[in-house]
Order: C-alpha cells, then sequence, then structure tokens
C-alpha cells in the first residue's frame, strides 16, 4: 500500500493548532489536504472554524461550503480528517457516521489526550474507510510517511 507524504512541519503545525484551540479542554479537528496531480502528498493542514467541546466538535456548515468551493478552485482535496479525543484514541460512533469525506480509502487520525505531550503518533489511532462503508484500523506507519 503506499503511502501519504506528509512534512514534519505540517505534523509541528497540526499539534500546534490543535493544543492552542483545544487547550487541552476541548477537542479540535485539522484536515490535511493535498493537490490532485499527486493523490500521495500532504501540502497543507486546515484548521476549520467549528464550535467545539470535551467530547465534540460541530464544523460550521457557512465554512464547508466555501472551503470545498475553495479547494475545488486551487485543485486540492481533502486526505485525512485528523482530530483528538480527551483520553486515549479510538474511532467513536460519531467518527464514524460523520466523516468530512465519504470515499472507500479516507483516513480518519485520531490523536489522545487533546494533542498534549510529544508531537508524536504513539497512541494515535488511524481509522479508514472501507468499501462496504466500515472504517478499520490500520497501523499509523503502513500509510504515512513523515518527510
Amino acid at each position: 500500500m503506499d503511502r501519504y507524504t506528509v512534512s514534519r512541519a505540517i505534523v509541528t503545525s497540526t499539534f500546534d493548532k490543535v493544543r492552542a484551540c483545544g487547550a487541552g479542554r476541548r477537542e479540535c479537528q485539522m484536515l490535511w489536504i493535498g493537490p490532485w496531480e499527486d493523490c500521495l502528498a500532504i501540502s497543507g493542514a486546515v484548521h476549520p472554524h467549528h464550535r467545539s467541546h470535551s467530547s465534540g466538535f460541530d464544523v460550521d456548515g457557512d465554512w464547508l461550503n466555501t472551503f470545498w468551493l475553495e479547494l475545488a478552485a486551487k485543485k486540492v482535496g481533502v486526505r485525512v480528517q485528523v482530530h483528538t479525543h480527551p483520553g486515549r484514541a479510538f474511532h467513536s460512533a460519531t467518527d464514524d457516521r460523520f466523516p468530512i469525506v465519504h470515499l472507500p480509502g479516507f483516513l480518519s487520525l485520531v490523536i489522545p489526550n487533546f494533542g498534549i505531550g510529544p508531537v508524536t503518533f504513539d497512541g494515535a489511532y488511524l481509522a479508514e474507510l472501507t468499501e462496504t462503508g466500515d472504517w478499520k484500523k490500520v497501523p499509523v506507519t503502513s500509510r504515512f510517511e513523515i518527510v
């Protein structure tokens, strides 16, 4: 299986943003995006406009509509949704039902402890959407190459 390439700078900025947004008390989401001409490249991280609390978040619908148009204009797409959980990382029933992208192969990366602690994917949970619409756990290292 091919792996996405993502820079250490994008990983670090993702952790910085979820920590600042969640303040160790609320969940936060980031979206990793990449160009259509290189479907395995992660070229940026976007922080959606959302309302968050200790056990979830709601992305602003108006922001999301504008975001889809911006992605189309820039010829990029969402590759991975990244979000935090308050304790251990897992893919919740809400995560299962409401991914930002509903295509097989889409990835959902959950970072434990609101992203507080070392910038690492130790303890993270990576889920992949299957052809049947179910989610399966996959090893983080099997889908990402940090460069």
